[in-house]
């Protein structure tokens, strides 16, 4: 059993899911892999609406897992985010995760990718 702000998590994946779960999450994580400006990080992820995508980067920042930084020296203001040490140790998850979507994807008939 896990307690996080007395909030329980009654395993090791359930703690893991706190912080990758949800429909955004990983995909998100994904695209930080390396530091993205947020128009950036707003073009990959298309079908996320702006509000989503501004909350699950305030969530993940507050858990530690990205970091945000805004430039005002000059206009137009520019915001980037990356991931912190912490969220780097979830690539190697987040890649074995895409790995194993990409493999499904190929070998089962009832997936097609859409462009």
């Amino acid at each position: 059993m896990y307690s996080i702000d007395d909030k329980q998590y009654p395993c090791s994946t359930s703690l893991t899911m706190k912080y990758i779960g949800g429909k955004w999450k990983a995909v998100i994580l994904i695209h930080l892999i390396q530091k993205k400006r947020y128009s950036e990080l707003r073009k990959e992820c298309k079908v996320i609406t702006e509000r989503t995508l501004s909350l699950q980067l305030k969530e993940m920042e507050e858990d530690g897992l990205v970091t945000r930084t805004v430039y005002t020296s000059k206009p137009p203001l520019r915001v980037e985010y990356e991931l912190t040490e912490f969220g780097k140790t979830l690539i190697p998850l987040l890649n074995s995760i895409a790995e194993w979507g990409m493999e499904t994807a190929k070998n089962n008939k009832h997936i097609q990718a859409v462009e």
